[in-house]
């Protein structure tokens, strides 16, 4: 039986979206899965967005941290079960700047997360909005922000968009010490389609070198392959299955 253990909104969610060779992602995709790709393409997505209203097992809000900022490097896959392809997300690294989060989401659950200085900003003029969010990295200040449409629109049905915001599984690779390929961890994220907003500028400052390594650095200099701007929702994850090699 699946378990809640958080709900919470995410809002404002700026994605930018990178081709990726996938031998760079094959040692990264836990046991279970495989990489899922679009149009023959195996994604990476740099994703800004805002927690709020969160709460530890559908009831519990933990004072102070309810709301903050988190900044990550997210890839795709599939597990293929009895009822046809799941299709999820493997996170790189999640960055907050709540260092309880980091403990209990490592601890816990074995998600890669880092604790960084983290600010945001969304602004309105018109017929346009402003978000930012922005991450310390040493000495400086890292950022991911776009000027986009006020107005959304729905996803449309096999879009770009579309592969890229419904993964609707999260997959963590958890180690074991028994020498084997390792123990996968499976969640289930529950949330309904969000509407896009076409993005009319952005900018992208990210130190993906120090972040997630040198081996990512050279897919990240082009300009990405698409930015776009999602509203958010109420979410909700719960358990899924463990799968042991």
């Amino acid at each position: 039986m699946a378990i809640t253990f958080l709900t919470a909104e995410w809002r404002n969610l700026i994605f930018a979206n990178y081709a990726i060779d996938r031998h760079v992602l094959e040692p990264l995709v836990p046991f279970g899965t495989e990489l899922d790709e679009f149009n023959g393409v195996c994604y990476g997505s740099l994703v800004g967005f805002y927690f709020q209203r969160v709460k530890l097992f559908g009831a519990i809000a933990v004072p102070f941290h309810q709301e903050f900022e988190e900044f990550n490097l997210r890839f795709y896959v599939r597990r293929k079960t009895k009822n046809g392809w799941q299709r999820g997300v493997v996170f790189v690294k999640e960055i907050v700047p709540k260092f309880a989060i980091t403990m209990v989401a490592k601890t816990l659950y074995g998600e890669p997360y880092a604790t960084h200085p983290m600010r945001h900003s969304w602004q309105q003029e018109g017929n346009a909005q402003q978000i930012q969010y922005e991450w310390k990295v040493g000495s400086d200040w890292n950022h991911i922000r776009v000027r986009a449409d006020r107005a959304g629109h729905s996803l449309v049905p096999d879009s770009e968009e579309a592969f890229i915001t419904e993964h609707y599984w999260g997959y963590t690779h958890r180690s074991t010490l028994r020498g084997d390929e390792g123990r996968t961890s499976e969640y289930e994220v529950v949330h309904p389609q969000w509407s896009i907003f076409t993005v009319q500028d952005y900018s992208v400052n990210c130190d993906i070198s120090t972040l997630y390594g040198a081996i990512f650095s050279p897919f990240f200099e082009p300009a990405p392959h698409s930015v776009f701007l999602a509203d958010g929702s109420a979410v909700t994850i719960k358990s899924g299955a463990s799968m042991r090699g």
